[in-house]
């Protein structure tokens, strides 16, 4: 696995901030005349006499301006779609409203929509889009005039450069090399332009995580990007690290793991696919900050990553598009619409990854079709456990390759007042797969939670009260029809007091 590490330069240094002015430059120049149809072999000769750099550090900035535009490019498409799935979405919501203040808001945003899709394009902004708006209303973005408008965005323009590193090169990069000081610390060599002077040496940097690794790689390709931010410069080391031996089995269980909005649900199984232990793990990110929501989610995959090699049982996760899951965001209330755009899921996988290669996990990616619909309906009542719990258990089960047939014949399922739904499960065809099947079971689940809402709460007797403990059921019998069959389903809810 490639990993990077970061660590502070403590001191500053003006020929960072020449090559910095000078890099972006470079990038900016060669983004221009690659969309002029110039050939890259006729640009590489010119730039190198040009700006006076070497043909290493031309191909750094050719490989960050090739893989900036191959992003933009591949990421469009799905941009466009999100977007237009959203408008879709909030056209079906507009059909419904009532409201006059409200209809006229949702045409308002609409069309906000309509105009953002209409802007997408594969250009690359150097120093951000947002950055280059806010010269248009200087005041409302903290600035008193133009001219410090100006130099933020000179500086947001050279902030950044790079070093490509690669394994037949001395210490991985030819560009940059790092060095073991006599005091533990490690010193940075780089290779400047020839009109910069020939090499500068930063000492006395020392890495919190990861100095080990970079001391001891030698064969293989190790990249260096330097960042500047408010307090200074920073270099982030990227090289590709041995994991330890792995110590997970398969044949001994798995550890699923169900990815929410707001919490982690962890499920435990044996080699049989038996439910052992279960665990949530509280994941708040709305309203933190960038560094408190990676210190928490950094917790919680270093959590889930120690339970599975203590186990020796591999990590079952869930392979999502969330992307789709955001454009739900028009029918949804505020609370979970606030919970699910701040839902880092990208940032929370890629830390479980991360934390169980550390430790010798292997991390299992499953297809996450009807997992949630097999966990309520199969494992949730019987288990005695939440729908995302059981939704865990059924991720597991899927990485152990096990049965995911119906259990029961008839469904009970919790839902959120306490409370449960029933409905008879729809006949199977076992010709079609068992997803075919399931999906049928999701039709019928969906009717029975709109007829849990729609019948409500059934009000307690004023003559009788019932004993601690006790349950109140009610049992409320809908039936409904679409276009290939007719359903029906009991509804079933039970309040304790």
């Amino acid at each position: 696995m490639i990993l990077t590490y970061q660590t502070r330069i403590p001191f500053a240094h003006p020929a960072l901030d020449a090559y910095g002015e000078l890099y972006g430059r470079v990038e900016r120049s060669l983004f221009a005349a690659i969309h002029a149809g110039r050939p890259m072999n006729e640009l590489k000769r010119d730039f190198l006499k040009q700006f006076g750099i070497t043909a290493r550090q031309f191909n750094a900035i050719r490989i960050t301006l090739e893989g900036k535009i191959a992003s933009i490019a591949e990421r469009l498409p799905d941009l466009k779609a999100e977007a237009e799935a959203r408008i879709k979405k909030a056209e079906k919501v507009l059909a419904k409203l009532r409201d006059p203040a409200k209809i006229h808001q949702k045409k308002r945003r609409i069309a906000t929509m309509r105009a953002r899709l209409a802007a997408l394009d594969p250009g690359i902004c150097f120093g951000s889009r947002k950055l280059f708006r806010a010269q248009f209303d200087l005041a409302a973005n903290g600035y008193a005039n133009l001219d410090e408008w100006r130099a933020a965005w000179h500086d947001a323009r050279s902030n950044q450069f790079f070093f490509v590193g690669s394994k037949d090169e001395k210490a991985g990069n030819q560009t940059c090399q790092a060095v073991l000081a006599q005091d533990g610390s490690l010193d940075l060599v780089l290779r400047m332009p020839d009109a910069m002077g020939k090499r500068i040496t930063l000492t006395g940097l020392r890495f919190a995580y990861g100095q080990q690794q970079i001391e001891a790689a030698r064969h293989t390709a190790i990249s260096y990007r330097f960042l500047r931010d408010a307090k200074g410069w920073r270099v982030f080391v990227s090289l590709d690290v041995a994991g330890p031996p792995t110590v997970s089995h398969a044949l001994l269980g798995a550890v699923g793991v169900d990815l929410n909005a707001d919490h982690l649900a962890v499920a435990e199984t044996d080699r049989f696919g038996n439910l052992i232990d279960h665990q949530r793990i509280d994941v708040v990110i709305y309203g933190k900050t960038s560094d408190q929501s990676k210190a928490l989610i950094g917790d919680a995959a270093v959590a889930i990553a120690r339970r599975a090699a203590d186990a020796h049982k591999p990590v079952v996760v869930e392979k999502l598009d969330f992307a789709k899951r955001k454009a739900e965001l028009e029918s949804v209330d505020r609370k979970h619409a606030r919970m699910l755009s701040s839902f880092a899921y990208g940032r929370t996988l890629t830390a479980i990854k991360a934390a169980c290669h550390r430790v010798g996990v292997e991390v299992v990616e499953v297809n996450p079709a009807y997992t949630s619909v097999i966990g309520a309906v199969n494992y949730a009542q019987i288990k005695g456990i939440s729908v995302h719990l059981a939704a865990a258990f059924a991720i597991a089960r899927r990485g152990l390759r096990m049965s995911e047939s119906p259990t029961v014949l008839q469904a009970l399922a919790p839902v959120g007042n306490g409370g449960h739904v029933t409905f008879a499960l729809p006949v199977r065809n076992r010709a079609r797969h068992v997803w075919s099947h399931w999906s049928k079971i999701r039709t019928s689940l969906r009717a029975a939670h709109v007829a849990h809402f729609r019948s409500g709460q059934p009000a307690p007797s004023q003559t009788v009260t019932p004993a601690l403990g006790s349950i109140w059921t009610s049992t409320v019998r809908i039936r409904g029809a679409n276009r290939r069959q007719n359903c029906s389903a009991d509804v079933t809810e039970d309040i304790r007091y």
